[in-house]
């Protein structure tokens, strides 16, 4: 039996998201179509058709023209952020493939899935960069010795200090926060004090990640020792789902949790007295500033610091 989310799937593919985005931005069916090299009929009917699967009146038409309704516009910016990303992917995938003579950028896991992309997609009109580039994702500790041995150009780290003998230039700012499941003791409290934290093992990836280490250097300056873990896991992903599993606590990138906080999957848990701030931080060997690939990816990174 279709259901409503069968029809919804079906009706905003892409092109249709990128129709609504185009409309959104020339204030003109006819226009938006041409742009995609649609008539204005086909643009239409695609049009229709999200609206009967959405159940929702996205252009007010009239003699004049068409325009976005008030709930086409709020679509419309919605449809803007998904086919964004799916450009971020193509871009970002294309990198991961590489090139003939490919630069290899060694990043860690978070920079890798929330930052990298977007400062991918800033260079795409670079087909001189972007056909040659190729991507690691390993934890920081991997991105500092594949720097140091000349097998990536450039790397970026979430480490809590910069490692010798290499430049380290902070490219964004990011705050790790403790996160439970809604069932978790610590759901209902909300807040809980610095010593029950350390001493309760949580789930974390393993040794060499940043998150990780800024964590114990966080503990280690407030007198504390973190106790072993309760499960080392290879991903945030991974962590993140069994969290909301109910497996235990572990403390995750802002940015990686919460769209699940939002979604009251996940519980943020404040640690009396502590914070978890910290760095990310692009890394290479000195004078490498002066390649031209990898002042151009340091330079799209100062132009995006933010997700």
């Amino acid at each position: 039996m279709q259901t409503q989310a069968d029809l919804v799937a079906r009706s905003a593919d892409l092109v249709t998201l990128q129709l609504l985005t185009a409309i959104a931005r020339t204030g003109s069916i006819t226009a938006a179509g041409a742009q995609l090299g649609m008539t204005q009929q086909g643009a239409s009917a695609r049009v229709r058709m999200l609206e009967e699967a959405l159940e929702l009146p996205l252009l007010a038409r009239g003699r004049r023209g068409s325009s976005l309704t008030t709930e086409g516009s709020t679509v419309a910016m919605w449809a803007a952020q998904v086919t964004e990303a799916a450009d971020r992917f193509v871009v970002a995938a294309e990198a991961i493939r590489g090139g003939a003579e490919p630069f290899t950028i060694a990043s860690s896991m978070t920079i890798s899935e929330f930052f990298l992309p977007r400062w991918l997609l800033s260079l795409r009109e670079r087909a001189d960069i972007i056909g040659q580039l190729s991507v690691t994702s390993v934890n920081s500790d991997r991105v500092v010795e594949l720097v140091r041995a000349g097998e990536a150009r450039i790397g970026f780290i979430e480490s809590p200090a910069p490692p010798s003998g290499l430049t380290a230039l902070t490219v964004a700012r990011d705050e790790l926060v403790v996160v439970v499941a809604p069932r978790h003791r610590w759901a209902r409290l909300r807040e809980i004090g610095p010593t029950e934290f350390a001493r309760t093992p949580s789930l974390v990836r393993e040794r060499g990640s940043g998150a990780r280490l800024a964590v114990e250097e966080v503990l280690s300056r407030a007198g504390l020792t973190a106790a072993e873990p309760l499960v080392e896991l290879p991903t945030n992903s991974a962590v993140r789902s069994a969290v909301a599993d109910g497996v235990g606590a572990a403390v995750l990138s802002v940015i990686n949790v919460r769209d699940d906080v939002a979604a009251g999957r996940l519980v943020r848990v404040r640690v009396r007295g502590l914070r978890f701030p910290r760095e990310l931080r692009a890394v290479y060997r000195p004078g490498a500033e002066r390649d031209g690939v990898v002042s151009a990816i340091l330079s799209a990174a100062a132009r995006h610091p933010e997700v």
